[in-house]
């Protein structure tokens, strides 16, 4: 086993988390399809993380930080829903109260159901850094514990669970990432890394939401830049710091999205893979169908991290829309 870890995130510490979070959220399906190949040009081996009790990844972390949390009390964090939702589950199974703060323009179906798994839901701010910045404050004006995505260890050892499940079902050449917060790459490369140094690791954000891979690359962020993109779940307009080191030694590529490309990952998921996902969980099969043949490798992973969407929703994307090939 080769170990190429970041300074805080450790192949033991995930080993760990896959032996301590709650079985509802592990061993989640590998999904490989003829038709899939077809239409993708490549072996594709898709980590679906959009079915379960909360229909993404996240309830991994939110249950792995609550299992490994010393304090006591209640929680408050920001999330776009997904993250939110996780944390109400393991607050609600710890007893705990637990208030999430949500931006002003948040999915209605993710702000329903954090409020339906028991959560304080409060709507401030723009953007989901905006109301990551009223939580923030909320949380030290009432001497609560703030719990960050991309910060708190445990999230992101939750998250490399992911890797545990795929390193002993598939061989790989390129594993791609959705990048939001960064909990979920460097997790998984943390994980891939060691068990399978070979494979490459690209993390995938979207072209409107590029602050974590110019933070990541060098480039100057501008914090005030507005996020757009329909992928909530990755529309990061402020890198969490802990997150850009825990990566820096880890990704190996980095690549952008267009929102048209998610639609048509979206909408191609459907047709081939009877698969619904979220515009966050579609960015892997979007950066495959925007890059030349045989960018990737032939054995393609990627992560399907959430699929908390509605009907309505994929109308207005155009997703719906009806499809030939």
């Amino acid at each position: 086993m080769t170990l190429v870890e970041s300074r805080r995130v450790t192949v033991g510490g995930i080993a760990r988390a896959a032996q301590g979070i709650s079985a509802v959220f592990l061993n989640t399906p590998i999904v490989q399809h003829d038709d899939l190949d077809a239409w993708l040009g490549a072996r594709v081996s898709a980590k679906v993380e959009s079915i379960g009790p909360l229909r993404s990844f996240k309830g991994r972390g939110g249950d792995w930080f609550m299992r490994e949390r010393v304090a006591r009390g209640p929680v408050c964090a920001a999330s776009a829903g997904n993250f939110g939702q996780a944390l109400a589950w393991s607050a609600r199974a710890a007893g705990e109260e637990c208030t999430i703060f949500a931006s002003l323009n948040a999915s209605p179906l993710k702000l329903a159901r954090m409020r339906a798994l028991g959560a304080t839901v409060i709507q401030d701010g723009t953007d989901f850094d905006a109301a990551k910045d009223a939580a923030r404050a909320f949380a030290k004006s009432r001497g609560i514990e703030f719990v960050e995505d991309g910060q708190a260890l445990a999230i992101t050892e939750g998250a490399g669970t992911i890797a545990v499940e795929l390193g002993n079902a598939v061989q790989l050449d390129t594993l791609l990432v959705p990048l939001g917060n960064g909990a979920l790459l460097a997790g998984v490369a943390t994980w891939m890394k060691a068990v399978s140094p070979a494979t490459r690791i690209v993390g995938v954000v979207a072209d409107g939401a590029p602050s974590m891979m110019r933070a990541l690359t060098g480039i100057q962020v501008d914090l005030t830049a507005p996020v757009r993109t329909i992928a909530d779940g990755i529309a990061v307009r402020v890198p969490v710091k802990d997150a850009v080191d825990d990566l820096r030694s880890l990704a190996d590529d980095l690549v952008a999205v267009a929102d048209d490309a998610i639609v048509a990952a979206i909408r191609g998921l459907i047709a081939h893979a009877g698969l619904i996902v979220e515009p966050a969980g579609a960015v892997g099969i979007a950066a495959l169908l925007s890059a030349p043949h045989g960018t990737y490798g032939e054995r393609i992973g990627t992560i399907l991290c959430g699929g908390n969407v509605t009907t309505e929703q994929l109308g207005a994307w155009g997703v719906l829309r009806p499809t030939i090939g």
